[in-house]
């Protein structure tokens, strides 16, 4: 169970209501540009624009340094005084594996939707679609909110369509009923470690190095992550079903498990001896409040909050991240309007933008808090199961979760 209140310092909750859109020329590139906006409305409250600045095509020397463009920019708008539907992120058929953005918006039967968090991808390739961070979906958490102070959360109630944004943590441990020995969690669904030290000993209760305690869930895949050390499983009461001296097992519907590596293996078995287990899990924001969660909530994870109260919130750096890329990004206006949105880049028909030019059009577009989602070859915006945008690469990117606007109640 999430422990909540309704305490939200920290983050930003912001009503409904109505604004005018902003349509001041967006701030890429020198002045006087030619730059054409056409809108269209997808469904009631819901609009898409298309941007265009510039004009021709970069030559592919100017791409990252050309100020005469172009860019393509797409917004999808969602008034949540106005609309039918809901918004909320989807990740597949499960946690670990990816699906393009064309996919999962097809197969929630959505309108509209953006890639969204970034993924563990080459990292991992075995369970390559895990989030890195946070991972919030039915109000079920699925994946932990870093330590990184880099990544920033969206989320949102899909009841009301109200926006959270700013960066969550949390914190979760097991404790056993009947002896009260308590265990720490470290991990939700991401597969532990086996320290170096031990990696070729077969029983890793007999390791004495620092492992990992992972919580896993039958969302995560067809079968927990294998490997040396220890795995528990819990029925729905957290109740211990069965224990295995190594790692890899497939879950029913009605289970949950715990992993562990390290001398933390030897230190599970203990917690979960002859009892049943309370979980405690919690979210808090910035401040330490505790932060609600329920069936309607959904939350994503970013890297780097581009807006905070309306201000520019990116911090120095150049290159990489920092450099010009395809984009995603996800934000709220002042009055409650949700921006969802696709920079097409590394390309001649668009350059993309740094991350202090993102923040830069996020503002100009009427937004209030944004924060920057997985980009690069994943940036893609898909509207009834088609493409609208131009992904860099050779095809669309499979990735692993994507925020979704279904024209319908939650």
């Amino acid at each position: 169970m999430i422990r909540a209140t309704a305490a939200l310092l920290g983050l930003v909750l912001l009503p409904t209501g109505r604004a005018a859109s902003a349509d001041a020329a967006v701030p890429l590139g020198a002045a006087g540009l030619a730059e054409t906006r056409t809108t269209k409305t997808l469904a009631d409250g819901v609009t898409l624009t298309r941007i265009v600045r510039g004009a021709g095509r970069a030559s592919t020397d100017e791409i990252n340094t050309t100020n005469r463009g172009p860019w393509v920019i797409n917004v999808l708008t969602i008034d949540p005084g106005e609309t039918r539907g809901h918004l909320r992120a989807t990740y597949g058929p499960d946690l670990a594996g990816t699906e393009t953005t064309t996919d999962l918006v097809r197969s929630s039967g959505a309108l509209a939707g953006i890639n969204a968090s970034f993924f563990t991808f080459s990292a991992n390739p075995e369970y390559r679609g895990e989030p890195v961070g946070l991972g919030l979906y039915d109000g079920k958490l699925l994946s932990e909110p870093t330590t990184n102070p880099d990544e920033a959360d969206f989320v949102v109630d899909a009841d009301t369509n109200r926006v959270l944004v700013g960066r969550l943590g949390w914190s979760g441990s097991v404790r056993n009923e009947r002896s009260g020995a308590t265990l720490p969690l470290e991990y939700l669904n991401h597969p532990p470690v086996v320290p170096a030290s031990c990696a070729e000993l077969g029983d890793q209760t007999a390791c004495g190095a620092a492992g990992d305690v992972a919580r896993f869930d039958p969302e995560f895949a067809a079968a927990t992550p294998s490997g040396p050390g220890v795995e528990v499983v819990l029925d729905d009461q957290g109740c211990v079903v069965d224990t295995f001296g190594t790692r890899g097992r497939k879950l029913a519907d009605d289970q949950t498990s715990l992993q562990a590596t390290g001398r933390d293996a030897a230190a599970l078995l203990r917690v979960a001896a002859d009892g049943c287990l309370e979980e405690t899990s919690t979210l808090v924001d910035e401040h330490g409040d505790e932060v609600p969660a329920g069936g309607a909530l959904f939350g994503v994870t970013g890297r780097y909050r581009l807006l905070a109260d309306g201000e520019i919130a990116v911090p120095p750096g150049s290159g990489g991240l920092y450099g010009r890329n395809p984009r995603t990004v996800a934000g709220v206006a002042e009055d409650g309007r949700i921006m969802l949105v696709t920079i097409d880049g590394r390309m001649a028909t668009s350059v993309g933008t740094t991350l202090a030019e993102t923040a830069a059009v996020a503002r100009a577009l009427g937004m209030h808090d944004a924060i920057n989602l997985d980009g690069g070859g994943s940036a893609t915006m898909s509207v009834k199961g088609d493409l609208v945008n131009k992904p860099c690469g050779s095809r669309e990117r499979a990735v692993g979760d994507a925020l979704v606007f279904v024209n319908s109640r939650y």
